[in-house]
């Protein structure tokens, strides 16, 4: 009877060890689409022997069901979700003041200038003036300079605009983004939490699924360093160290207004940490605008006043046609600064083109030849308008190729990790199928050792006489 007892005992260890089996697979196929699950595994330990009368006798098996994870290539699919956040940030900022100036991957040099509007508007004036040249004393022509000369204006006024627009654009994204991380930090503290009362020194299961899921989800909006902590817990600061998590309590980031950005305060105390971030969505939006659109908006502005000052410089030299020295045709501020945003022209008559040079009368065209000449006149620095105008659409360009290029690396590097990650953790369909089947089997052959060992004792109870088992 010892023995029988055993055996019953040992089949019905088997039928638990079966049925924990058979529920993980249950529940891996019902969550094989849900978002950041992570399969679970099913690991069988044979129970401890124990000695009767001089005999080994096993008590059984037993299942352990854990989650399959790894939690290095976990965050190294996170560091790199973190790269490639960034880079296509960076890429949709760069390919929306590509479109401001027209450029394609085809256009570089005097071929990106001519589908320019800027450029278009830059040739377009530069063409007035010649025509002046030919027919100075003509009222029409000269209108058609200030004309050429409102519609150049207008261009500047219009790309800066563009520009400012981006940048609006993304200190919105900046904004949005921190709205989105103080979410997810509080999310993963209470999951933090939860899994220190349930399961501080082992698997945690779906709760461990819903923070890796929020980590995730967090590393495409910032860069993050991740730290394991005591209880099972994870403590997330940001790339420059500013705390974001710690056990159950997160930190909340928050903006503030700097030189009419939105900047980012972060950690405990708060302190503006805009600079050092990078990663995620928010670091790219932050390159882009503080690296990139400064020197965009810098090199407009310097085309704008430089071209400016010297047609004024040189319209002041002429007379214009009731005899008079010329007067600055374009209003421009003290300085480069702002000059694209503000150029205008201020002269409203069409008489205030100068084209005529100091003693030849006021229907000469010296000044005139003068003016036109300007387009092959180092005018910005030791380039010509058109020429620093084709360097800084060909920078625009390079600049948005390369963060193409970095952007197609990276999502490629991060699609590698993903799989890997996914043939590890991810629920297989045939595998399951394998394993309810196996499971399936076992537990009917523990079942019928059960049922055999049952009908044995009720014999034996019965002293041989056959009765029926109930």
């Amino acid at each position: 009877m010892g023995t029988l007892t055993s055996l019953l005992n040992i089949a019905n260890e088997a039928l638990l060890a079966d049925q924990a089996a058979l529920n993980a697979t249950a529940n891996n196929v019902a969550n094989q689409l849900t978002p950041g699950y992570t399969r679970e595994v099913v690991s069988f330990q044979s129970g401890d022997s124990v000695s009767l009368s001089g005999m080994a006798q096993s008590s059984g098996v037993t299942a352990t069901v854990s989650s399959q994870r790894d939690r290095v290539l976990e965050q190294r699919v996170q560091q790199q979700t973190q790269a490639t956040a960034q880079s296509t940030a960076l890429q949709t900022a760069l390919q929306q003041v590509e479109n401001i100036f027209g450029l394609t991957s085809a256009s570089t040099g005097s071929g990106a200038v001519a589908s320019s509007q800027l450029g278009t508007a830059i040739n377009g004036f530069f063409s007035s003036l010649s025509s002046l040249e030919a027919n100075p004393s003509d009222t029409a022509t000269r209108q058609k300079v200030l004309t050429a000369a409102s519609a150049l204006a207008g261009a500047f006024n219009t790309a800066s605009s563009q520009l400012s627009q981006i940048s609006t654009s993304l200190n919105q994204k900046v904004s949005g983004d921190v709205s989105q991380i103080n979410s997810l930090t509080s999310s993963i503290a209470s999951l933090n939490s939860k899994i220190a009362s349930s399961s501080p020194n082992g698997d945690a299961g779906s709760f461990e699924d819903q923070r890796q899921e929020d980590i995730d989800q967090l590393s495409q909006l910032v860069g993050l360093d991740q730290i394991s902590t005591s209880n099972n817990g994870i403590a997330l600061t940001t790339s420059s160290g500013a705390v974001l998590v710690s056990g159950d309590q997160s930190f909340q980031v928050s903006t503030t207004q700097v030189g009419g950005n939105t900047d980012v305060l972060a950690g405990d105390p708060p302190q503006d940490v805009t600079s050092n971030l990078s990663g995620g969505d928010l670091g790219g939006a932050l390159q882009a605008r503080d690296q990139y659109l400064p020197a965009y908006s810098a090199a407009l502005d310097n085309l704008a006043f430089s071209l400016g000052t010297a047609v004024n410089q040189q319209n002041e030299l002429g007379v214009d046609s009731s005899g008079n020295p010329g007067l600055a045709i374009f209003s421009l501020p003290g300085s480069a600064t702002g000059s694209a945003a503000s150029i205008a022209v201020s002269a409203t008559a069409p008489g205030a083109v100068a084209a005529a040079s100091a003693g030849e009368g006021s229907s000469g065209n010296g000044n005139a030849t003068t003016l036109a000449d300007l387009s092959t006149t180092n005018v910005v620095g030791s380039q010509t308008a058109t020429g620093f105008l084709a360097s800084f659409l060909d920078q625009v360009g390079s600049d948005a190729s390369g963060a193409t290029t970095e952007n197609t690396t990276q999502q490629a590097t991060l699609t590698q990790l993903t799989t890997q990650r996914n043939s590890l953790s991810s629920v297989s369909s045939d595998e399951e199928a394998s394993n309810l089947t196996q499971y399936q089997r076992s537990y009917q052959a523990a079942s019928q050792v059960f049922s055999i060992v049952d009908t044995l004792m009720a014999s034996a109870i019965n002293l041989g006489e056959q009765t029926t088992v109930t």
